[in-house]
């Protein structure tokens, strides 16, 4: 059996390894046209700031790796330019020498990834606009950053003028995952020492502009807000609600970035991370069906409409694991997982990929931004009313060992039966453990109720008794079984407001036309409170709100605790 391999990194790379442990009798291909078959591409963005600092750390493994250790024919600067499925054969052009020769294959697995997306906009192919996918992207990047150093200044580096000042003026066009993290290190290069410049590099000053009203797409507004106060706080200067409408070349050889509201902002090096588009360009040769997403489109055995044609990777569509819908997850995991599968599939055994749920996480400067399953704008925008979330704010470990930070964490599940639907967990500590618990509890579709029975490792220094995931699901029972009636701000128009709160709290932040009573003091005042309209009870994060809630329940009150207390509250304030 011959087995064509298109495209390495992460998924072609694992289905060729995979394979060939399955199969040692198996002839394999795998081509890829780019010169470094396996590379640490989600690494590129900390080797730009420097805390990758050699870039051979992100070469996973080379041609020879792939020859001497699996036995694989592996071909770099090898470009497929021509596919039938009807003859089973493949036409390869050789970029070295620009042979093309033809290959016959028995199983063809595409891993072609997904292209950045670079629209034609005026301007966009002036020097100092780069996009971050592969290696050289972050070697250019790098290079024109060190630019202007007594190694690199010059007539012969570049064109002449443009070399002579080292960028201080970034542009970061796209707030998602790659967007972030190159916002963070180009921030990071600041101080710091380069490769190519002995001394001090000057600090950037960073602009990212997003079309959306959000960064981090995939979180829902209130948290990604959280996370825009935070890279502000950072020093970042956020431009949101504005997308790019074209680039202009400054007579000094600087860059200017035009934006649709008409905003002009300088630069001396812009980064381009709108996203990504699967590229589909082998499949559309192959005539195999892209799904309604652009992607792709494979089974549950990562098959295409071409059963000896398997496709895996950044260019597929698959189906989301909670929702069932058909979705584009460009994410390093799913990849690897679905290159092992197919191998699996190829070598006689019955693997079936479950689906994804964008598990990801990313970090921006000492923070974490985490999510995983449903969103409450998915599940909105689906029709779906059977959900409830809850928002709280436990420490990341035991609050009396030092260096406890708060963690934000919104949780999304059925009201019907429990079921987990998605966790987003924001913090400075912790927010990895937790969002993999709740990762693994969505895989295996538990419910909130497994939530509280958990058995979770605690020590003071990484946890506590009760961990936030615990408390999560002691949160979400308590609404369930109707211990903690549950309301959310955007409710609380027509209520009576109960702030339960100090007054020295109060005296910082209050809510306007909220009725004041001191937890301590709430039993004995009892008679102050109306016993014919809902009672709405805020405190600063919901738990003292909790204990008076059933403190009024129980004295035959109708009462509701608002979700989050004034935690929340501030995070909504700026959607």
């Amino acid at each position: 059996m011959k087995v064509i391999i298109v495209g390495g990194v992460a998924g072609g790379a694992s289905c060729a390894a995979r394979l060939r442990r399955l199969d040692e009798k198996a002839e394999i291909l795998m081509v890829e046209r780019g010169p470094y078959v396996s590379y640490a591409n989600c690494g590129l963005p900390y080797h730009v700031g420097g805390a990758i600092a050699q870039e051979s750390s992100l070469l996973v493994a080379t041609e020879q790796t792939f020859r001497e250790v699996f036995a694989i024919d592996c071909r770099t600067r090898c470009e497929v330019v021509g596919i039938s499925p009807k003859e089973k054969t493949v036409d390869l052009k050789n970029h070295v020498t620009g042979e093309v020769t033809t290959e016959k294959y028995d199983k063809l697995v595409l891993s072609p990834g997904a292209a950045p997306i670079r629209p034609p906009l005026p301007g966009i192919d002036l020097p100092g606009i780069f996009s971050v996918r592969t290696v050289p992207d972050a070697r250019s990047i790098r290079e024109w950053l060190d630019r202007g150093t007594e190694v690199r200044s010059g007539i012969g580096s570049y064109t002449g003028f443009q070399t002579v000042t080292q960028p201080k003026r970034a542009v970061v066009v796209g707030g998602g995952f790659i967007g972030l993290e190159m916002v963070e290190n180009l921030v990071h290069r600041g101080g710091e020492k380069s490769d190519l410049a002995p001394h001090e590099v000057p600090r950037v000053e960073v602009t990212l502009i997003e079309k959306l009203s959000q960064v981090m797409p995939p979180l829902d507004p209130e948290m990604a807000h959280v996370v825009g106060r935070y890279m502000v706080k950072h020093g970042v200067r956020l431009e949101l609600n504005d997308g790019v409408a074209g680039f202009r070349q400054a007579a000094d050889g600087s860059l200017e970035v035009q934006t649709s509201s008409g905003k002009r902002h300088p630069a001396d090096i812009v980064i381009l991370a709108i996203g990504v588009r699967p590229e589909t360009a082998l499949a559309k040769m192959a005539g195999i069906e892209i799904g309604q997403r652009g992607g792709i489109r494979v089974d549950e055995q990562m098959r295409t409409s071409d059963p000896d044609i398997f496709a895996v990777g950044d260019a597929v569509e698959v189906r989301d694991f909670v929702t069932g819908e058909w979705a584009l997850i460009p994410l390093a995991g799913p990849a690897n997982r679905q290159g092992r599968i197919a191998a699996d599939v190829i070598a006689g055994r019955d693997s079936r990929f479950r689906g994804t749920q964008g598990t990801s996480i990313c970090k921006i400067f000492e923070g974490t931004i985490a999510q995983t399953g449903a969103s409450e704008k998915v599940l909105v925008r689906l029709g779906d009313k059977d959900f409830e979330k809850i928002y709280l704010y436990p420490n990341s470990h035991a609050g009396y060992y030092p260096g406890a930070k708060m963690l934000a964490i919104k949780v999304l599940f059925r009201k019907s039966d429990g079921r987990l639907l998605g966790a987003q967990v924001l913090g400075e500590d912790g927010v990895a453990k937790r969002i993999d618990s709740f990762a693994m509890a969505i895989q295996m579709g538990c419910t909130i109720y497994d939530l509280e029975e958990a058995e979770l490792s605690y020590a003071p220094p990484f946890g506590s008794a009760k961990d936030p995931v615990n408390f999560a699901g002691m949160v979400a029972a308590n609404v369930l079984r109707g211990d903690m009636p549950l309301c959310h701000w955007d409710s609380v128009d027509h209520g009576f407001l109960l702030d339960v709160r100090s007054s020295q709290e109060l005296a910082v932040e209050s809510v306007p036309g909220a009725h004041n009573i001191p937890l301590p003091q709430l039993r004995a005042r009892l008679g102050e409170l109306p016993r014919d309209r809902e009672i709405r009870v805020i405190c600063r994060s919901a738990t003292r709100a909790y204990y008076a809630a059933r403190i009024l329940l129980q004295n035959g009150f109708k009462a509701q605790n608002i979700s989050g207390g004034m935690l929340s509250r501030s995070m909504l304030a700026e959607k």
